[in-house]
């Protein structure tokens, strides 16, 4: 009997997978009415987190209690709901904990899925995805799929496995026993030093006779670096342990191989900062805590996308495009090539309002609907006055600090044009021929302290690039040369609001340009 072919279905957009970031992007698409569908190979949402983090804790904070009652001043610490008008479901009302269970966020998910009605379909995994001369062409079990642009929120696909000699006799977070008493008096070493190493080796340590964690790099901890997937301090006791010397370490060496002896393992090893020292050490167990990597494998040779230099994510235009493939987009947690390690895009808190410009800039292009912006009066006072409520006001400038950015964009005789929370590097490739424009974002210092708890401060307004907490910048650029910046000093509230300190330097400063 011949085969018959699938029946086929056309929409504009097409998103496959529908995590947080599928989940958003939908939302964001039905809202405007746009054509889309999004496909799931599991058969709820949420398929990450009913697996993962292996110990079920989230590290993205959940501050229930703040000074504000506004609710996009609330955001700002509010890392895991997703962007919704009214905003009537909101994370908060799913867990109190400040990292809550992974449980929670399934269950979040799961709700805002059906309170909106997105149009998704479930148990459509994605075999084969072709470029056509008209979009893209994805194969699923049910439907051949055409859709004249694609975007992929899969989230990590595969664990990443370095290449090291007899890998094989790891064991990966994936699979490994979450139980802490399997690991009684076990000497265990931990591949990676990242935020799942540290709450697989917290998770063993009142169990495990010795815990090391090893990668070629220094520790990175998101005290010092201000990035989110950095370290957390809530792993302390794991650092505490090896600083008061109970033989749990932390260590920087790169792993020559993995051999089996008798019932351990041989580990031989190369430290990174002691003149090429080798050592051979003995473990019970050796646990593979190393990340995550995208899947690119439904995509044909003539449609894979290039991958950023760490060869685990796509590499992206600075609208999150594909560098090489047009018309394919990413979102999400894969989405990050540009802030890879400095802001949130690796998170919700971060990605959510990523997706929510991603939408404009993708109805922009595909629906003619001009990117949103508005007018106002090219003079300090209004300048002044808009930039410092932005600054004050928006949980997007605040979460996404260093990426995303304001524009305000300055043509002879028009009114200036103001747009939100556009990423700077598209911002500077988008108005690159207009005469002068101005970006605002938020930053942190980035001065070297040898102690991020022990600053010497200098509160005075012609220091404030000195600052080291989190302050508004606002630059001007002629064409894309940055030609001139401003700093705000910082302040422990977050309030850019004093006279003396925030106005008049912002006043005085717009002045000068624009008079």
């Amino acid at each position: 009997m011949p085969d018959h072919p699938h029946p086929t279905r056309r929409h504009r957009y097409l998103i496959i997978g529908a995590g947080p970031s599928g989940l958003q992007l939908s939302y964001y698409l039905q809202q405007t009415g746009s054509d889309y569908l999004t496909i799931e190979r599991a058969p709820a949402p949420a398929e990450f987190f009913r697996h993962f983090p292996r110990h079920r804790r989230l590290i993205s904070l959940n501050k229930t209690h703040t000074t504000s009652d506004d609710p996009e001043i609330k955001l700002r610490w509010d890392w895991n709901s997703l962007l919704h008008e009214p905003a009537d479901l909101p994370f908060p009302h799913y867990s109190h904990d400040y990292f809550p269970h992974a449980d929670d966020m399934v269950r979040y998910l799961t709700d805002f899925h059906h309170h909106h009605k997105l149009n998704i379909q479930f148990d459509t995994p994605a075999h084969h995805i072709d470029r056509t001369p008209h979009g893209f062409t994805v194969h699923t079990d049910h439907h051949t799929i055409h859709a004249q642009c694609l975007i992929v929120a899969t989230g990590w696909g595969h664990p990443h496995i370095p290449d090291i000699p007899g890998i094989e006799h790891a064991t990966g977070y994936e699979t490994m026993s979450t139980d802490p008493t399997h690991y009684t008096n076990h000497r265990v070493l931990i591949l990676g030093k990242g935020n799942s190493a540290f709450e697989t080796a917290s998770a063993l340590l009142g169990h495990a006779a010795m815990i090391h964690l090893a990668s070629p790099r220094p520790l990175r901890l998101a005290w010092n670096t201000k990035h989110p997937g950095d370290v957390r301090g809530h792993h302390g006791a794991v650092l505490d342990s090896y600083q008061f010397k109970t033989l749990h370490s932390v260590l920087d060496c790169v792993i020559d191989d993995i051999r089996p002896l008798d019932n351990r393992y041989q580990v031989h090893l190369t430290y990174t900062h002691a003149d090429n020292e080798t050592a051979v050490m003995e473990y019970d167990t050796v646990l593979r805590c190393t990340g995550f990597t995208m899947d690119t494998t439904p995509f044909t040779p003539h449609t894979r996308p290039h991958l950023a230099p760490n060869r685990r994510m796509p590499a992206t235009t600075p609208d999150w495009q594909s560098t090489n493939i047009d018309g394919l987009y990413f979102a999400g947690t894969i989405a990050q090539d540009h802030d890879f390690k400095r802001a949130s895009s690796a998170f919700i808190d971060g990605f959510r309002y990523n997706l929510r410009t991603l939408t404009h800039l993708l109805r922009e292009r595909y629906d003619n609907q001009p990117l949103p912006h508005t007018h106002h009066q090219p003079d300090p006072d209004t300048l002044t006055t808009l930039i410092l409520d932005r600054v004050n006001w928006s949980s997007a400038l605040w979460t996404q600090f260093e990426y995303l950015s304001d524009a305000i964009v300055i043509d002879p005789d028009k009114p200036a044009r103001h747009y939100q929370d556009l990423p700077e590097n598209h911002i500077r490739q988008r108005f690159q021929h207009h005469p002068y424009y101005y970006t605002i974002s938020l930053r942190w210092g980035r001065d070297p302290h040898p102690d991020v708890f022990h600053i010497r401060r200098h509160p005075q307004p012609d220091r404030a690039a000195e600052s080291a907490f989190i302050h508004p910048v606002i630059r001007r650029y002629h064409g894309p040369n940055l030609t001139d910046e401003l700093h705000l000093l910082e302040d422990l509230l977050a309030e850019w609001r004093r006279p003396d300190r925030h106005i008049t330097p912002l006043h005085t400063w717009l002045t000068t340009h624009l008079t």
